[in-house]
């Protein structure tokens, strides 16, 4: 901490960063300990983080992060976006397919930004906005397979006809971005993928993960 700093914020951010890597709350005893801070101060941050909607308290007295959560994370959407879109153009224009940018939006999986080819007679129409399970379609599985590999590079995922009939997909996932889960795709009009085209997938989901750091 520096003078400049505030350290009743820099707790309160603390506490929000802690719960948001749990799925099962935390007590406060266990904020206790991991702040290293007495369980009174514990209960005052609480009681201030609650009063926004930042964090509630379930019946057992768990404390897990609050939908006011989800407000803020609304207002992330459009800088994600703006960041994303020069990769995601030239990633369009390269392969001549439809590219999106999807993240994780509780259990589903939300297209944030889609860049459609300009040169080509007919591509898939897909929205801004879509959303689907992450167990369907390259974009949700891509991100699947960095959860269940998180150190390892997944590489790039492969679906054909899961959400369009039709249409196939590849999509790779964005890594080493905190506090943000989402994947770099295309979508087309074919029966099979080329291989050129995951790899290009994988190159430009890492330009867009270089741009979000």
């Amino acid at each position: 901490m520096t003078a400049e700093t505030s350290q009743t914020l820099d707790r309160g951010l603390r506490v929000l960063k802690l719960l948001a890597d749990t799925d099962h709350g935390l007590t406060v005893t266990e904020l206790s300990t991991k702040l290293g801070v007495n369980r009174t101060v514990v209960y005052r941050l609480l009681a201030t983080l609650e009063q926004h909607a930042l964090v509630r308290r379930d019946l057992g007295g768990r404390a897990r992060v609050g939908l006011g959560v989800l407000r803020l994370g609304r207002q992330v959407h459009p800088l994600v976006r703006e960041a994303a879109l020069p990769a995601l153009r030239s990633l369009a224009e390269d392969i001549g397919a439809t590219a999106h940018l999807t993240l994780v939006d509780g259990t589903e999986a939300l297209a944030v930004a889609v860049v459609e080819p300009t040169w080509t007679d007919y591509h898939v129409a897909y929205r801004a906005g879509f959303r689907h399970p992450l167990d369907r379609g390259a974009a949700g599985k891509a991100i699947l397979a960095a959860r269940h590999s998180p150190r390892d590079e997944p590489g790039y995922t492969l679906t054909h006809g899961e959400l369009e009939a039709g249409a196939s997909g590849a999509a790779a996932p964005l890594l080493g971005v905190t506090g943000v889960e989402g994947s770099v795709g295309v979508v087309m009009l074919a029966d099979s993928v080329p291989e050129r085209v995951g790899t290009r997938v994988m190159d430009a989901a890492r330009e867009v993960a270089e741009a979000l750091r």
